[in-house]
């Protein structure tokens, strides 16, 4: 049998995938639309939001054919990641695999809803952080460590 050169490439990116679909369904379910659930007072909330731009809302009165674009480059940036992560040591592969699956992950509600569903809202005082989801973290979460771990490259070796 051939070994799978990206393995924990290919399990992060369906864990992170798996995990934010179903955030994102149990979320629905629990928080209505325009509804908002706080869960520690002037700190963090539960939200139902849908976001049809790209990170943090922007290009949110984006064209309709914009929504295509931003579908092509999810699924570019998710197969990039792929390529980027053959044959490279595992903490190359797990971070690749958590942008990828994020990636994934709001693409597949891009295709099901034309946006992507936000859920989680945190504020202190007056200062806001714009809703996000799951596969916004683990993407955001992936690309600082793929950060830290080319800054450190020399390490790799």
């Amino acid at each position: 049998m051939a070994r799978i050169s990206q393995k924990y490439f290919f399990i992060t990116a369906l864990v992170v995938v798996f995990f934010d679909q179903v955030s994102k369904f149990l979320f629905q379910q629990i928080v209505a639309p325009g509804e908002a659930k706080v869960i520690i007072p002037g700190f963090f909330k539960l939200v139902h939001v849908w976001n049809p731009g790209v990170a943090f809302g922007f290009f949110g009165n984006h064209p309709a054919w914009a929504k295509y674009l931003l579908m092509a480059v999810n699924l570019i940036a998710a197969l990039g990641l792929y390529f980027l992560a053959k044959d490279k040591p595992k903490q190359v592969q797990f971070s690749a695999g958590l942008v990828a699956g994020g990636a994934i992950g709001n693409f597949i509600d891009r295709v099901c809803h034309g946006q992507v569903f936000d859920f989680l809202d945190f504020h202190i005082g007056p200062y806001h952080w714009p809703a996000f989801n799951l596969a916004d973290s683990a993407i955001t979460m992936g690309v600082l460590g793929l950060i830290l771990i080319f800054s450190r490259e020399d390490k790799l070796k």
